[in-house]
């Protein structure tokens, strides 16, 4: 499904302006293409399924531009998230495409923003991914934009908010900072950087194979566990959880015609099943025997 090509001349602005030219989609319309894709693989309904939310690839892409990478690579990798979401998407389950693709498209950015920040030696947990990826926007949040250390105050607070220890802030703060002073312009001409003297440590093929693999099985166990919570509570969670700017309990309350109680309830309810079934389905996996 090779819908969406990124120009090499005139760059993102032409690119833009063909974005533009791409309807959005009545919920009707859109639930009657996404079954003329499933059931008889339409091209043209592909097409303007696709079409219609490269919109919001946009917007994705554009909260990932602080980190030194190019917009039109992480626009790139957006789609790729989106077409896989239209591939996966059904439209028997009563909530809009741009709701499930919204965490196709995070996880493909957010995966090659880890991947070209090489000389962040990420760990491999949630809750340090969450750290390095809402790091500067609770800082500018907090009004802490000095270079120098966050303050103590400051530190617990991001601290409790992303679930992480207060090393963790400290820590992931100076890399941060470390990593932007290896861009000084070195050399007569000014034509390299600091970074390119270090040794590359990138990891060798068959180790960027395996972890894309493992990458893979994760997002499939993900999409797995999703399919085994009610609509309710697959939307709350979505919402809550996977939304750019995620909409209040307020908010969820008026929509469902419930407290604002019993929708943290939902959303907490939510979570659980998810991690369960997580759980359940890699053991289950673990014991299957592998092929000859």
């Amino acid at each position: 499904m090779n819908l969406v090509t990124m120009p090499h001349d005139n760059g993102l602005a032409r690119y833009a302006d063909e974005v533009r030219k791409f309807p959005m989609l009545a919920a009707d319309e859109e639930r009657a293409l996404s079954a003329r894709w499933r059931d008889h693989r339409d091209q043209e309904a592909v097409r303007r399924l696709v079409g219609s939310h490269l919109r919001l690839v946009m917007k994705i892409a554009r909260g990932f531009s602080g980190y030194g990478l190019p917009l039109e690579d992480l626009v790139a990798e957006g789609n790729l998230g989106l077409m896989q979401a239209v591939e996966k998407f059904d439209p028997g389950r009563g909530f809009r495409l741009a709701t499930y693709a919204i965490w196709w498209i995070r996880a493909t950015i957010q995966e090659y923003v880890l991947h070209n920040w090489s000389l962040v030696k990420m760990g491999t947990t949630a809750a340090q991914k969450k750290l390095f990826f809402n790091l500067r926007t609770l800082k500018g949040r907090m009004r802490e934009l000095a270079e120098g250390d966050l303050s103590p105050a400051t530190v617990k607070v991001i601290a409790i908010e992303l679930g992480v220890s207060e090393v963790d802030v400290i820590d992931m703060n100076r890399r941060l900072k470390g990593d932007r002073s290896l861009n000084i312009p070195i050399g007569e001409e000014g034509d390299a950087e600091l970074q390119d003297l270090l040794a590359d440590e990138a990891p060798n093929q068959e180790t960027i194979l395996a972890e894309a693999e493992q990458r893979h099985q994760r997002q499939l166990l993900l999409n797995q566990a999703l399919d085994r919570l009610s609509d309710r509570e697959r939307h709350i969670l979505t919402e809550r959880r996977l939304k750019e700017d995620p909409p209040t309990l307020e908010e969820l309350s008026v929509h469902y015609g419930v407290s604002r109680e019993r929708v943290r309830q939902i959303e907490e309810r939510a979570l659980q099943k998810l991690e369960k079934a997580v759980r359940g389905m890699a053991a289950d996996q673990s014991m299957v025997p592998a092929a000859a």
